[in-house]
């Protein structure tokens, strides 16, 4: 089982740092295959973090939708195009299957072959039984499937169409029938009887099988090489040679060509759709380039994903990776307001109302009375920093003071002067495109029916907005409508002054109930106000109870 220690969409600085923090914590708990990983982009000042204390980004997570790969078969029993169908008659029986994929010499899956169309092969029905003295093989393929040994003539590899004909008659009742037969197409199938093998080889007949190992003159072999014709021993009673022979045809002249197939990264609903109606027993996975991956039958659907989640700065599936429905959620660590991610089963749920999520993190580390790395506590802490305005924020506690001052011990870490190194680093209103700079750090919400985003953004002052503004309102905009929200808000805090000027784009009838001063068109300056959470978010949530 594959555990994803994961923050929210577009995540920020504390997302990152308590998912690295928490997978650390998990593994120091002796917990296995648990990883830390982000379903959005970093930012530069997430990437210095890293790099100042020498950690890689999570790992990047798209989607986590049950895909195909999660629980087809990898360990594949297959056959080979060039191999006898009898070899793949005996692993379809020594297994169970129904049937096999077939490959070619590079992996490429050609095909199936199904146990039920070998067995109307081999015991074809009554209208058609002639066809059951007839294989399309070669005779090396013919010689290796009854296991016999070639005595005179060349080894022969060419794939031809034989007529299998057993000699069981008397001597001038084999002449009459021996003329009305192509020679060159017959592999005669006889026992110790010299007189009918002399007669076959001098007829012309492509090759001579004598059944149950019985000892064959120096004469027949030497009149085979001068006629041209092969001799083999077969070590089994005519009855099972005949079986066998037929069932050196190759696997690829057996073969459905006209199959369904599965890239394994298909989301699993929709594989399960595909196949619905199929009536074939398996299903091939081929990758890009054709190679088989695996296989999956119909009841592999059943099958449990192995893979769960760990949420942490968020409890929403708004804000969840995509496919979080789909999948179990196994804890939660957040310090935001409840939204409830549905689970199956209980879970471990831990929601403190403190300033960050890597404040949980540390404080787990110390009451597990396990060792928290030096550079780990710096990660930590600029978590801490950035979720907090370095303690500056309405969200601080006393455990987030209490937890810096640890923090900052471990890591030799100077809090201020780390948070000075933070908020000077990249800002996302002159590194980043409108579009990009107002979903850097978006969140999205639904209280009373209503949809809305709400995202921030930390500078050093206001300056970079003013030549920005227009640019951000028509992205923020495009945003709204583009998600049918009922509004979207973009929350420039200034970690200078502590002070905010939010842009607004929506109806009317919800914007003309915001009361703050007004700072230009769809602009309020909020003083103040710099938590999205703790002072923000009711705020709004507040006028939409209003009726906006």
């Amino acid at each position: 089982m594959q555990t994803l220690v994961i923050g929210h969409k577009n995540p920020d600085m504390d997302a990152i740092c308590s998912a690295i923090g928490y997978a650390a914590f998990k593994a120091a708990t002796g917990e296995d295959n648990v990883i830390a990983a982000r379903c959005g982009n970093t930012n530069p000042r997430i990437d210095f973090a890293l790099e100042r204390f020498g950690f890689e980004a999570p790992c990047f997570i798209s989607s986590v939708q049950p895909r195909v790969e999660d629980v087809m078969e990898r360990e594949v029993v297959s056959a080979r195009k060039n191999e006898p169908v009898y070899d793949a008659m005996t692993r379809i029986g020594e297994k169970r299957f129904r049937g096999l994929p077939v490959v070619d010499e590079e992996g490429r899956c050609a095909g199936l072959i199904s146990g039920f169309k070998i067995s109307q092969y081999l015991f074809p029905p009554k209208d058609r039984v002639s066809s059951a003295r007839e294989v399309h093989a070669s005779l090396n393929d013919i010689t290796e499937t009854i296991g016999g040994q070639l005595l005179a003539g060349q080894p022969e590899s060419d794939i031809r169409h034989f007529v299998l004909v057993v000699a069981a008659m008397q001597t001038d009742s084999f002449q009459r029938r021996l003329a009305l037969l192509d020679h060159e197409k017959t592999v005669l199938i006889v026992g110790d009887r010299k007189n009918i093998q002399l007669l076959a080889i001098e007829a012309g007949v492509h090759a001579v099988i004598v059944t149950g190992k019985m000892p064959i003159s120096e004469e027949v072999l030497a009149s085979a090489r001068t006629c041209g014709a092969e001799v083999i021993s077969s070590p089994h009673d005519t009855a099972t040679t005949v079986l066998l022979a037929r069932s050196a045809v190759r696997a690829e002249h057996m073969i459905y060509d006209d199959f369904l197939s599965l890239p394994p990264e298909m989301p699993l609903e929709e594989a399960q759709r595909e196949v619905a109606l199929s009536p074939q027993f398996a299903f091939p996975v081929v990758a890009a380039d054709g190679r088989l991956a695996g296989i999956l039958s119909k009841s592999d659907f059943l099958k449990p994903v192995p893979r769960q989640l760990i949420l942490v700065d968020h409890n929403e599936l708004s804000q969840a990776v995509d496919g979080a429905k789909d999948v179990p959620i196994a804890e939660i660590l957040d310090h935001h307001r409840i939204g409830a991610a549905p689970t199956v089963v209980p879970i471990l749920f831990m929601n403190r109302p403190v300033g960050s999520t890597s404040t949980i993190v540390a404080t787990l580390f110390r009451q597990s009375g396990l060792s928290l790395p030096g550079n780990l506590a710096g990660l930590l802490m600029c978590g801490l920093i950035s979720d907090t305005l370095n303690l500056t924020s309405p969200t601080t506690t006393n455990v987030d003071r209490e937890v810096m001052r640890e923090l900052a011990r471990l890591s030799g870490e100077d809090p201020t002067a780390l948070a000075s190194e933070i908020f000077s680093v990249g800002s996302p209103l002159r590194t980043l495109d409108a579009g990009q700079a107002i979903t850097a750090d978006c969140k999205e919400y639904e209280q009373r029916g209503h949809r809305f985003s709400v995202a921030q953004i930390e500078e050093l002052s206001f300056e970079p907005l003013k030549t920005r503004e227009a640019a951000l309102r028509e992205a923020l905009e495009a945003h709204r409508a583009a998600h049918r929200y009922d509004f979207s808000a973009l929350l420039v805090t200034d970690v200078n002054t502590q002070n905010s000027l939010l842009l607004v784009s929506g109806k009317a009838s919800f914007t003309r109930l915001i009361d703050y001063p007004e700072a230009g068109d769809g602009l309020w300056r909020l003083d103040r106000v710099v938590s999205r959470k703790k002072q923000l978010l009711p705020y709004l949530t507040g006028l939409l109870a209003r009726g906006g």
